[in-house]
């Protein structure tokens, strides 16, 4: 930003800058205005670092552009912003060289109406087109670099030079990251529209920006807002307080830490536990605070004496007995590293250079890295050295502060593919000690940080000292000047007067102290927490228990050859030129260990829950933190009649986190704080909370109802803090079909085995017997005949797959149904159907039943043999192997079956190979690891369903993308399959065209439409399509009063109108209805059944429902968005209920998914209402994925003043409900 002449001049950084902070932007407006005084920019000597590095990466890619073009670079010349002629100069210069269709333009120049901007390369095309690029050290693409990018490309639209779809940002590792301009520019315009707008004000007001106004957002944590919150006492003074936090006290009018210690009134929008907890860490501070203001009025203290001790509260004094008992060989560990370190093509950044450690005798040992190589020597030697020491000290355990060290010895062994397991069986089996959620679960200390630097006083004594480096980021340049002077060798430093190498010996000398100190810190802090442990009367806990604890679940299989052959034959995965048959090698490899990764990544994830404070974890899916006040015990401890074991059902309600998915008959964990309230914990690790395995009863709105056991014949009245989710169920025969697959695809290269699976992984081209891939198939679904068309395609195949793509409401079961019945009955195939779930499955069946298939040709075993059956086909006997022995009975007529992936991955039940063909439905949720599985029982598969709805959900963390669906994988980011690789069903039979037209746009590439019968409905006096309906709110997280409030007007003007829907199946006529009304044809009054609400948050879902019951509307279904996949109603009402990002827990990227969107908003046959607060539109998302997820949103709700003009108009908000209906 600049003042030139008195007028404001932004550049594209700004966008960066005011997106990141706007009250540290506009503080900086007001200075350059002389307003007040500049805030100086806070010293960053590693930020100035990363400049540096950035400019000479820029001058590498202007390098290969030189070397490539020659005399065809265009170098303009970069002029000073204040010289008006220069500017005009440097813009004559780049319009001149796109004038001449020069191929690479450097620093190209705009300026424009208080704009101007350089760019860094802009490089043209074979289609004449012009594409912007920008070099960026990082290794991945960020936010603010997207927003420069969609700044220049407007600026060559402006001067009229043609822009390219896409721009592209060369990232410090030699990777490119491409992104579609259509993803960027409508939030870039939304973000510059926002900066004039806010600038504007400025200018507007004589008066600096004030602390505290609400129309300007602020980041809180940035070095002008640090100087507001010290002088203002801003409630962001507390340790552990958020901005969104921050709003709720506002609004509570709580605005300064002394206010929040001394307030006793409840906070909206907060949990009574975390309101306490924030009181009294004020309350400490406070006292802290007091007690340095009265040393230095005694007189008594020196500016250089340490700081005071800070009061301390022991808060949960159970947590502390987390610390094992100490033992001779326990070590205290640090790392020191330097993240921008890299080598040779950049592909790898970062280098861990110093692994310290101390023991209880203050023994110091250092291990150096300087190089990549010396990293994994690095490594091995620390691991060695830990096992020869458990071999003299079994019960040792290794203490750190945060979880750094953890993260990057797993990323440090995962880098160099050594010891792997070795590091994971040292943290399963509790080797490593995280003292940091230790002291956060037991202390709250009065401290504005809870650094290990900022407890030391607490327990550091006489030892405590400022050290000559004062910081890890000190510490990483000190480290950088090391290493330049050893490469300097015999030259003379001139600081020092010492050789390079002596020179540098000095410092690294240096940074070994500083690291032998933090490791002392280490330890020193552990041995006052156990003090704080013995006075409040906690014991430290046996090793032996520990150890029971830590294996006690959880424990990692180690890699299997068959895994480790895979990954030998795939190669490195950093290989940029690794083609298709070495990706889908590394995918064999990676679905041979899936199951044990995501048994692996679940159990580290509820170890997680068990030990770090409740903070760090009540936003993962599938959690429910409960309210004790809206919880209570259903039915107190019994026994039913005819069974053994003591139970009680248990109605816990409280915050449940988005996207959770709750159903009965599931398993669930539970958490109680420690001390649990019942006996027969023995296996649990000390200290930490404890489980308890139970089943779900009831789903409620806002929690559920569990039916728990008695332990050991122990009861108890206490009630689980949270919910949590429960064990993975156990893979079964998948991990053996898998690896027998594994095996025979490991043989037969340099070759592939013809099967559908290989040929699914690599992405080819259906394999079929005449080698002409889906000719026929295409012809019949150009004809819109799809069912013919996917006859005709498994027809054809040879050992292969083929993939179809149903968006809402074009038919897919009655696709696969009619499929499958002609098949059996015509042609005798042997047919199973698969899915995520055993409803999809016998949806599927059923529909088989209606297509004409005989019920005795079609078979299935129930969920639960307890339950009715309720099916028209033949019940199977799982327990008897029912499966097999109907195929077996059948096999001269055909016959289809359903199960799940643990029936068709078992050979005894599925037979290798024995189907001719494998349904593999929902398949856009269904895994390739599930996949490959199941495929091993048939020659070809039909895959089902749409990637483009409810994703595929998993719970590891995996070397390669084998979790993805295998939909999803074939599409290959495209939003409707491609062609060649399988069918679209282009033709929504559901939605109008007006409603088709804008989920089309959104999630289908413009290419699904309606069926000519989707626009022989009506609904008197309501337009068709997609109306948005922006409700102004704020302070909403979960629920939103005012959107269920239109919810309900919207309910009260849609109701009794004349709905006519010839598609429909006549059904019962209500009491008191002319029976002339329920002719489809003539129409029907709308009923509470025609519409449906939804919702992303069961919050929200309890307070429509809530609004809909008072205004006598019970009969409105309301649900989120998992509940409705599948049905349709006459109209849909979507709610967001969020007030803004900020708010909206996961943000966004969860938020505005665009599948989530399209699932809601496709419901609807004739109109769907979305929802929304304008406030959600005000956000810079942190990823790139997230900004095309706001981009798609913004256009479909019509905010996007760029496409304004050339889409159809979006009906503007009425001012009343009734009218937008109308």
């Amino acid at each position: 930003m600049y003042l030139v002449d008195g007028t404001v001049v932004t550049s594209a950084s700004d966008l960066k800058k005011a997106s990141e902070c706007e009250f540290a932007f506009l503080r900086a407006l007001d200075a350059k205005l002389g307003r007040i005084e500049a805030v100086p920019d806070p010293e960053d000597a590693m930020l100035e670092r990363s400049g540096r590095m950035g400019d000479a990466h820029e001058l590498r890619v202007l390098e290969r552009y030189r070397e490539q073009f020659g005399a065809g670079v265009v170098e303009i010349e970069r002029p000073s912003v204040r010289d008006a002629a220069a500017v005009a100069a440097a813009v004559e210069a780049t319009n001149a060289a796109f004038a001449a269709g020069v191929p690479v333009v450097f620093q190209a120049t705009f300026a424009d109406d208080g704009f101007i901007g350089f760019a860094d390369f802009i490089v043209r095309q074979p289609d004449g087109r012009y594409l912007v690029q920008d070099s960026k050290l990082a290794r991945r693409a960020k936010v603010t670099a997207l927003l420069q990018l969609a700044a220049y490309a407007e600026q060559l639209d402006r001067i009229g030079v043609p822009c390219a779809d896409t721009v592209e940002l060369l990232l410090g590792d030699g990777t490119t990251s491409t992104h579609r301009l259509d993803d960027i520019a409508p939030v870039y315009r939304l973000r510059r529209e926002r900066l004039e707008r806010i600038i504007a004000d400025r200018l507007a007001d004589t008066r600096p920006v004030q602390w505290g106004d609400p129309r300007y957002g602020l980041d809180g944590r940035c070095a002008t807002c640090d100087l507001e919150v010290v002088s203002h006492r801003d409630v962001l003074l507390v340790a552990g307080l958020r901005v969104t936090q921050r709003s709720r006290f506002a609004d509570a009018g709580i605005t300064t830490i002394d206010a929040l210690a001394a307030s006793d009134v409840p906070v909206p929008g907060m949990l009574d536990a975390t309101l306490a907890n924030l009181r009294v860490q004020a309350r400490l501070q406070l006292e802290a605070e007091a007690a340095t203001q009265a040393a230095d009025a005694s007189g008594t203290r020196s500016p250089d004496d340490p700081p005071l001790p800070p009061p301390v509260d022991v808060r949960d004094p159970a947590a502390l007995a987390a610390i094992p008992e100490p033992d001779a060989g326990d070590l205290f560990f640090d790392f020191e590293g330097d993240p921008l370190y890299t080598e040779g093509p950049a592909r790898d950044w970062g280098i861990d250079y110093l692994f310290g450690m101390v023991d209880v005798d203050d023994r110091f040992t250092p291990l150096w890295a300087h190089t990549f190589a010396e990293e994994r020597v690095a490594l091995e030697r620390f691991l060695d050295l830990v096992a020869a020491r458990r071999a003299a000290h079994p019960n040792l355990h290794i203490y750190h502060y945060a979880n750094y060290e953890k993260a990057h010895l797993l990323s440090i062994a995962a880098r160099h593919g050594v010891r792997e397991a070795e590091v994971d069986g040292l943290l399963a089996d509790g080797v490593f000690v995280d003292l940091y959620p230790i002291v956060k679960r037991a202390v709250r200390v009065g401290s504005r940080s809870y650094s290990i630097k900022k407890l030391e006083p607490l327990y550091m004594g006489d030892e405590l000292r400022e050290a000559e480096v004062k910081s890890g980021g000190d510490s990483i340049l000190e480290y950088v000047r090391a290493r330049a002077l050893a490469a300097s060798g015999d030259e003379l430093d001139p600081e020092t007067g010492l050789t390079g190498t002596a020179a540098a010996q000095l410092v690294l000398d240096d940074l070994a102290d500083y690291n032998r100190y933090d490791c002392v810190s280490t330890l020193r802090l552990r041995d006052w927490l156990l003090g704080l442990a013995r006075a409040a009367g906690v014991p430290s806990v046996p090793e032996s228990q520990l150890v029971e604890a830590a294996k006690a679940e959880g424990r990692v299989a180690e890699p299997s050859p068959v895994a480790l052959h895979l990954q030998h034959l795939a190669g490195p995965r950093d290989d940029p030129d690794r083609d298709a048959d070495h990706t889908a090698l590394a995918l064999a490899a990676a679905a041979v260990d899936y199951h044990d990764r995501e048994a692996k990544s679940f159990w580290w994830a509820h170890f997680f829950r068990l030990e770090q404070p409740l903070e760090a974890w009540e936003e993962q899916r599938d959690v429910i933190v409960v309210d004790p006040a809206a919880s209570a015990v259903a039915q107190p401890w019994f026994v039913p009649e005819g069974k053994k074991a003591e139970r009680r059902h248990v109605r816990l309600r409280g915050r449940v986190a988005p996207g959770s998915r709750f159903s009965v008959g599931g398993s669930v964990f539970v958490l109680y704080d420690s001390p649990a309230p019942f006996g027969g914990t023995a296996l649990a690790r000390p200290g930490s909370r404890t489980k308890r395995d139970v089943q779900i009863v009831e789903v409620l709105d806002d929690g559920v109802v569990v039916e728990e056991f008695a332990s050991d014949g122990e009861t108890w009245s206490a009630l689980p803090m949270a919910v949590v989710p429960g064990s993975p169920p156990p893979a079964g025969r998948q991990k053996d079909a898998i690896a027998a697959w594994g095996e025979q695809v490991a043989r037969a290269w340099p070759q592939w085995p013809a099967n559908p699976a290989v040929d699914i992984l690599r992405r080819s081209v259906p394999r079929t017997r005449d080698g002409r891939g889906l000719g026929a198939a295409g012809t019949h679904a150009a004809n819109h005949d799809y069912v013919g068309a996917v006859i005709a395609g498994l027809r054809q195949l040879d050992d292969s797959y083929l993939a179809v793509q149903g968006p809402p409401g074009t038919g897919k079961t009655y696709v696969a149904s009619h499929v499958i019945t002609e098949l059996v009955s015509k042609h005798a195939w042997k047919i199973g159907v698969v899915a995520q779930s055993h409803a999809v499955v016998e949806n599927v069946l059923d529909a088989t039943i209606r297509a004409g298939l005989a019920p005795d040709l079609v078979g299935k075993a129930p969920k639960d043999e307890n339950e009715p059956f309720g099916h028209d086909y033949t019940r199977l006997d799982k327990r008897r192997n029912g499966i097999a022995q109907f195929a077996e009975a059948h096999a001269g007529t055909g016959f289809v079956v359903g199960g799940t992936a643990w029936d068709f991955a078992n050979a005894d039940r599925v037979p290798r190979g024995s189907l001719d063909l494998l349904v593999i439905d929902e398949a856009g949720q269904f895994s390739l690891a599930s996949t490959i599985a199941t495929s091993v029982s048939a020659r070809n598969l039909l895959l089902l369903g749409d990637p483009q709805q409810l994703p595929q959900v998993s719970q590891g963390s995996h070397l390669e993308p084998v979790d993805t669906s295998a939909l999803g994988w074939i599409a290959d980011g495209h939003d409707v399959l491609p062609p060649e690789l399988g069918i679209f069903l282009a033709e929504s039979r559901r939605m109008h065209p007006a409603v088709a037209a804008p989920v089309s746009r959104l999630s289908y590439e413009g290419e699904l439409h309606s069926h000519e019968v989707a626009s022989t409905r009506s609904l008197e006096g309501v337009h068709p399509g997609l109306v948005p309906v922006p409700v102004s709110h704020e302070g909403n997280t979960v629920a939103s009063p005012e959107e269920a409030t239109v919810v309900v007007d919207c309910v009260a003007s849609l109701l009794g109108r004349t709905w006519v829907d010839p598609t429909e199946a006549p059904g019962p006529v209500a009491a008191g209805t002319d029976p002339s009304e329920a002719d489809a044809a003539a129409g029907r009054p709308l009923e509470q059944r025609d519409l449906i609400v939804v919702t992303p948050y069961n919050a929200q879902l309890a307070c429509v429902r809530r609004a809909l019951d008072e205004a006598g509307f019970a009969d409105v279904p309301v649900g989120t968005v998992d509940k409705f996949q599948g049905q349709e109603a006459a109209v849909a009402i979507v709610s967001l209920a969020a007030s803004n990002a900020a708010s909206a827990p996961r943000g966004v990227e969860f938020l505005l998914l665009e599948n989530r969107l399209n699932v809601a908003i496709s419901r609807a046959k004739w109109a769907a209402y979305l929802l929304y607060s304008p406030g959600l539109l005000d956000t810079l998302p942190y990823t790139p994925a997230g900004v095309a997820r706001l981009s798609a949103f913004v256009r479909l709700v019509g905010a996007d003043r760029a496409e304004s003009s050339q889409r159809a108009p979006v009906p503007e908000p009425a001012s009343s409900v009734a009218e937008t209906v109308a």
